[in-house]
This record gives structure tokens, sequence and C-alpha cells, in this order.
């Protein structure tokens, strides 16, 4: 399927091609529609705040395990072996979640959802890549960006709908039937063949991943809610960093790598990785923390706060196949340079925030942001991995994936911290000059309100700076776009098994 046979690229599948996309549709969508049932869940179950952050940290966690072995998943096994197995795991995570009797059957539920997705993304970015020449895959990737992109931004509106009306078990019982009915189409439409490779899994670098990004996820994952002097965040840090060393010193010394970091050699494949790190962490901003602003200071309902960013996922959506096609005539140069413009622009106005900042204010400053990032992850990804030659493909999308994980968990430690710390600081501050201006002591209520205006106070201060500094971020981006060129695939190594492993 797209493969290319003596300089010829064969006609690319697009029925297989639209199956693969609905089953990266869904198991995008399952990854942000929990965010805004969690308090239900906490009802429900009794949990706590830091126990049912597993639903979404553990989810986070798997995929950033997994994700760095499908490299060689995809060189190892077929298309259709990959992608059945992973809409089994998927669809299978979907109805133990809509049916859990305990928080631990949920948990679980959650956890095999995400090892489905987490073979199903990279698994659908190789396809494409593979699948189309290079003057198209500007074109093919925007479409691939739509599902990545739209899929997600969606996903807090529904959920925000579905909790204010239905019980959150609703959440996992629309999905399920879409995964089953995907799945079956997949059984019974693809059909590719695989030639036998012979390629083996080092189990050590397999400990070595797992604990390396592992580690590295949950401790940027518990930093926000722990802090950072917590033994169980910095231990699990440390760790984490001292495999992730020891795993690419491996890697290197291998025939056959389960994740070739001689990706980096490249230099618009590096460049792209560094941009996507930076943006990627920036990004999360605004997804911490507008749902805290809307939500706690300003009293909207998880409903409306979901709808606020439905029209820029809708933008998105529209632009990203737009985007692919400039990508094709004009290169990411030009449009990362406008797209990271704007999110800058847009981001800094987040840092601005008030009490009196209308609804209609925060839609178009929302709606304007997305715009401008629709025209910058994809063309950079697209463009980095144009100059890899086909053989590290795989390696590279496994690459992508796995830093989208570790920076987004870096990210959300580094900004919630941020936020907490100055929102503390703020909180002290203006505690001292309440007091400094009293004259007389204050009743119960008095002080209770007041105490509750310097919080509300302190909290906003906190969440505008945290945008300041992402924003800070995005001019790193910005500063490393500069240096994009159009990329041109590498030539090719002699190397004749791994002319066979490109096999799909």
């Amino acid at each position: 399927m797209g493969k290319t046979v003596i300089g010829k690229q064969a006609k690319p599948d697009y029925g297989v091609i639209l199956i693969l996309l609905a089953g990266a549709f869904v198991a995008l969508l399952a990854n942000t529609l929990l965010n805004i049932a969690l308090p239900s869940i906490m009802k429900e179950f009794d949990v706590t705040a830091s126990t049912v952050q597993w639903v979404t940290t553990g989810y986070m966690l798997v995929n950033g395990v997994l994700i760095p072995t499908t490299a060689f998943l995809i060189q190892r096994f077929s298309t259709r072996q990959l992608f059945l197995t992973a809409m089994l795991l998927f669809t299978a995570g979907t109805v133990l979640g809509g049916f859990a009797p305990a928080f631990s059957v949920l948990l679980a539920g959650r956890m095999i959802q995400a090892a489905g997705a987490a073979i199903m993304m990279p698994l659908l970015m190789n396809v494409m890549l593979t699948s189309f020449p290079i003057e198209k895959r500007g074109a093919a990737m925007g479409i691939f960006g739509l599902v990545m992109i739209f899929a997600p931004a969606i996903g807090p509106t529904l959920s925000g709908w579905i909790v204010e009306n239905y019980d959150w078990p609703v959440l996992f019982h629309i999905i399920s039937p879409i995964a089953f009915i995907v799945l079956v189409l997949a059984f019974f439409k693809l059909k590719d063949k695989k030639e036998k490779v012979a390629i083996k899994i080092d189990v050590l670098s397999v400990i070595l991943s797992t604990i390396g990004f592992g580690g590295i996820l949950y401790g940027f994952s518990s930093a926000g809610n722990k802090g950072w002097s917590s033994p169980e965040v910095y231990i699990t840090l440390i760790v984490g960093a001292v495999a992730l060393v020891i795993y690419i010193f491996r890697q290197f010394q291998l025939k056959q790598p389960m994740l070739d970091f001689h990706v980096y050699k490249y230099p618009m494949f590096t460049l792209a990785s560094a941009i996507s790190v930076t943006l990627n962490m920036a990004m999360f901003s605004a997804m911490l923390l507008m749902p805290i602003y809307l939500q706690t200071l300003r009293g909207i309902s998880p409903f409306h706060s979901g709808l606020l960013m439905l029209p820029g996922a809708i933008i998105m959506g529209i632009m990203s196949p737009i985007t692919g096609k400039l990508f094709d005539k004009f290169g990411a140069k030009i449009l990362a340079l406008i797209g990271l413009t704007i999110t800058l622009v847009t981001n800094y106005t987040f840092s601005q925030l008030s009490m009196d900042t209308t609804y209609t204010t925060l839609i178009i400053m929302y709606t304007v942001r997305m715009f401008g990032m629709s025209m910058v992850m994809m063309p950079i990804m697209t463009n980095g991995l144009n100059q890899l030659p086909m053989r590290y493909t795989p390696h590279g999308t496994a690459m992508n994936s796995t830093l989208s994980q570790v920076s987004g968990a870096i990210g959300s430690a580094l900004l919630v911290t941020i936020m907490q710390n100055r929102t503390k600081s703020q909180a002290e501050e203006l505690a001292k000059e309440a007091m400094s201006h009293m004259t007389a002591q204050p009743t119960k209520s008095a002080m209770a309100e007041m105490k509750q205006q310097i919080m509300a106070k302190a909290t906003l201060e906190g969440i505008n700076f945290s945008f300041l500094v992402s924003t800070v971020i995005i001019v790193l981006a910005l500063v490393l776009a500069l240096f994009i060129k159009r990329a041109q695939p590498a030539k090719e190594e002699v190397n004749t098994q791994a002319t066979k492993s490109e096999s799909l």
C-alpha cells in the first residue's frame, strides 16, 4: 500500500486510509472526552481529586510508554495486524469503562483504551507518509491534521453537554458502537500482506523505555498536585532521566534499535522536533488554564466552557487541509512564521484577562489563537519527516508522538506549578495589604468574603502570569522557525534489510 517500487509510487488505497482515520478520530476523541466529567466520577466513586486525575494521567502514561515501541511494531507487523489489535484493545477498554462498577475497573478500561490509541496514531502517520509522494504529502498530512486537531478539540464541548444532561458512562457508550463498526470494517477491508521481517525486540530496551518515559511522564504529571519538593516527584524524575540516558546509548549500540535516534542527524527533523516541543508546552496553557478561569473564577458552566472552544476547533478543522495544500505550494517556513506570530499575539492577550473580559471577546481570542496554531504544527512536522529516508519514517513518527506526550506533560506541570506559586505569593501580598488598611476587627462573614476576593484576584494573577510564561515559550518557537528550510528526502542508505522492513 503506497509502497515505492523501482522509483514508482503505487496509488494510495483511500478506503484503507479512511478506516484508519476513523479509528484515530475516536481514539483522540476519547483522550479529551473525560476531562469535564472528572467531578462527576469523583462523586460517584467517592475518590479524591488526586486519585481521579489518574483517569487522564494513566491514559497519558500508557501512551508515553507504548509509543516508543511502535517503530519496531510497524516494521515487524502488517498494517492490518497492528490496526486490528489496536482497535480491539480500544473497543474492549471503552466497553469496560462504560460499565465500570468501581473506580479501579474504570482506570483499567482507560489504560486498555490508551494501549490501543498508542499504536494507532504513529501507524496512521506512517501510512500517510509512505502512501503519498513528497509533493502531495502536505495535503495528505492536512487531512491527518484535521483528525488530530478536531477530535480532541470538540471533546470538551461534547462531554460538557453530555455531563450536564446525562450520566458520565454515556461518554463511553457513544464511542463503543463507533469503535466496533470501525473494527468490523477493518477486519473485512484491510487486506495488506507483509513479507517476514527478521527483526527482534530488545527486551532491555523495552524495560529502559518504560522506566525512562514512564518515570518522566509520571514525575511531571504529579508535580502539579504534589509539588516539586515531593520525593515521589523528584526521585521518579531522576530515575526516569537516568533510564532514558541509558536507553538512548543502548539504541546507538543496537543493529536494529527499537527507536532509532539517528533521525536526529537530519537537521530539519531535529529543528521540527525542537519547535514542536516548545509549542506543545505552550499549547497546554490554554487547555489547562482556561477551564480554571472560566469555571472557577467566572462561574461559567462546563457546557458553555466547552462551547467557547468549539469555533476554534471548527476553524482548525477547516484550515488543516487548506494548510496542507499551502505547505505543498509554499513550504513550512512562511506558514510557521505567520501562524506563530498570530499565536504569539493572541497568547499574550490571554495574559491580560480580567473578571470583566466578555464571553464574546474570549471566543474571538481563542478562535484566532487556534487559527494561528493550525498553520504551524502539521507543516513543521511534515517538513521534518520529509527529510528522513523512507526506512527511518516509522522511527520519525514514533519519535514525534513520544515527544508530544513528554512535552505535553512537562508543559502541563510547569505551567500549573507557575500558576500555583504565583497565586500563593500574590495571595500573601494582597492579604498583607488588606490587613494594613484595616481600622477595626472585621466580622467572620466580612473576613470570609475578603478571603474569597483575595483568592480570586490571586488566582487571576496566577493564570495571567502563566500565560505570560507560555508567551515567552512561543517566542522561542518563533525564533527557531526562522531557520526552517524546505526539506528534500535524504539519500537512502544501502541496506537490504531496511528496504524489506519498509513494506506495510
